[in-house]
């Protein structure tokens, strides 16, 4: 599992282009996408002369307000929910991004993370750009206003996106023009639907249902793509062979509730349980799930296992974020504020406790420790991700290798160090599996230490040689 659910963690965006005011359309999207990023939050409309920001750090509903959104007026516009991955966590990295060329006003909303991204800088460096904050997403905003100074909109947009190496799922305010981008690999998921009086983008379809509205489809990965109150327009769609959709949106960043790339997650978490259940039997009295990450996994194993499925845990829903904890102590007391057990179902009974994923460990081994102490008589641990050994590079905040508890550790050792009497991890196959999608089309690179991109010291996935490659 990643832990709990911190205010740094992972971003989403939303777009919408209406008959009327967008403003509190975008807040309600946005509070639907809140899972993916915790730390700000921010929304940029076009008035009919010029584009309107406002911004802050926080959660949906602490940034904005009733004044707040009647400033922000306008029938187009994007926002954005975020949490730090390049560029860290300050209230000046915030989104949408917020730049001037001679003839535009540029938005710019981010989810993803851009590897080439000191390239680029440098290029635009040499081109008189003057930079305000470390983002990628500064990066792709002012590419993005040097190619249309030069090229026109449409033009501008089609060679930034060739330049940009990475993920990226963008929505982009251009005066009152709404436009929606997706990487050539489709790594984060973007969504279109229809709502009354027109068209939206966001990370995920949930947003579309929040507001009453109906998901139409997926962004196509390498579309470039604009929305108007009346249709839908695709510019332009770049074409690979392969993709690579994050499997992590899948197992753990998702909604359940969402459909990406024409798959419903909740169904695909499932299916991982269901797998898990035939990869890994185990002889216990309940199935009990890591709350929430872990239901629909632990539903699955409970399904085809027979084990019966019992909540063991409760979860406190008011403890929204968290915080770095000084000592030992304290970051017991806060798992402990999080999460209780219901020892009616834990004492004397075997547990297969099932969760998303282990990264670093230190939250499993506390959770184990919790149901024991609880009375439990032995804890046998499921996880619905295969080991993590290697760094994310396209978004997700697992940076090096050391951290991850998997990395030189045989099962037998993890379940050791968390204190579980067995532990399981699903395949590879596996996964692949549950998801529904070929492992070519599927990033795997925190799994297996190969990547859908070049990465400067890594290997690139369907070959080992860095110098000669095809993606």
């Amino acid at each position: 599992m990643l832990g709990p659910r911190r205010k740094n963690e992972f971003c989403g965006v939303a777009g919408f282009s209406s008959k009327y005011p967008v403003s509190r359309v975008l807040y309600f999207s946005l509070r639907s996408l809140q899972h993916r990023g915790q730390e700000s939050a921010g929304i940029a409309t076009f008035n009919g002369n010029k584009i309107l920001v406002y911004k802050g750090m926080g959660l949906v509903h602490e940034v904005f307000n009733d004044q707040s959104l009647d400033y922000l007026v306008g029938n187009a516009g994007i926002g954005h929910v975020r949490y730090s991955t390049t560029g860290g966590s300050k209230e000046e990295n915030a989104q949408p991004i917020h730049i001037y060329t001679v003839e535009h006003e540029i938005a710019v909303a981010h989810n993803g993370e851009i590897v080439n991204v000191d390239e680029l800088r440098k290029f635009l460096g040499e081109m008189g750009s003057a930079f305000e904050t470390r983002s990628d997403s500064e990066i792709i905003a002012r590419l993005l206003a040097y190619e249309i100074t030069k090229h026109g909109v449409i033009e501008g947009l089609k060679r930034m996106s060739s330049r940009l190496v990475g993920s990226f799922s963008l929505t982009i305010l251009v005066d009152g023009r709404v436009f929606a981008v997706r990487d050539p690999l489709g790594i984060r998921p973007l969504a279109v639907g229809k709502i009354h009086g027109g068209y939206g983008i966001a990370s995920e379809s949930v947003a579309f249902h929040a507001l009453g509205g109906k998901f139409l489809r997926d962004v196509k990965p390498g579309e470039i793509l604009e929305i108007t109150p009346e249709e839908l327009i695709t510019h332009h769609v770049y074409e690979r062979r392969y993709k690579a959709h994050c499997m992590f949106e899948y197992v753990y960043f998702a909604r359940a509730d969402s459909i990406i790339n024409g798959k419903c997650v909740y169904e695909v978490r499932r299916r991982i349980g269901q797998i898990l259940a035939e990869e890994h039997p185990a002889q216990a009295d309940y199935v009990v799930p890591v709350p929430d990450s872990g239901r629909a996994h632990a539903l699955g194993y409970a399904e085809r296992s027979g084990i019966p499925y019992a909540e063991g845990l409760m979860k406190n829903r008011y403890v929204e974020r968290t915080f770095i904890m000084p000592s030992q102590e304290s970051r017991v007391m806060e798992i402990n504020m999080k999460l209780s057990p219901v020892e009616s179902v834990i004492r004397g009974r075997r547990i297969v406790l099932v969760d998303d994923s282990i990264v670093r460990g230190n939250t499993m081994r506390k959770i184990v420790k919790m149901l024991k102490d609880a009375g439990a008589k032995e804890v046998h641990v499921r996880i619905g991700s295969p080991p993590i050994i290697a760094p994310c590079y396209l978004g997700i905040d697992m940076k090096t290798r050391n951290q991850f508890i998997a990395n030189g550790r045989s099962v037998v050792e993890i379940a050791e160090i968390i204190g579980a009497d067995s532990l399981g991890y699903i395949s590879i196959d596996g996964l692949v599996k549950a998801i529904g999608l070929s492992k070519e089309n599927l990033c795997l690179g925190c799994l297996t230490a190969r990547y859908p991109v070049p990465i400067k010291g890594e290997k690139i996935r369907f070959q080992s040689d860095l110098e000669n490659f095809e993606i």
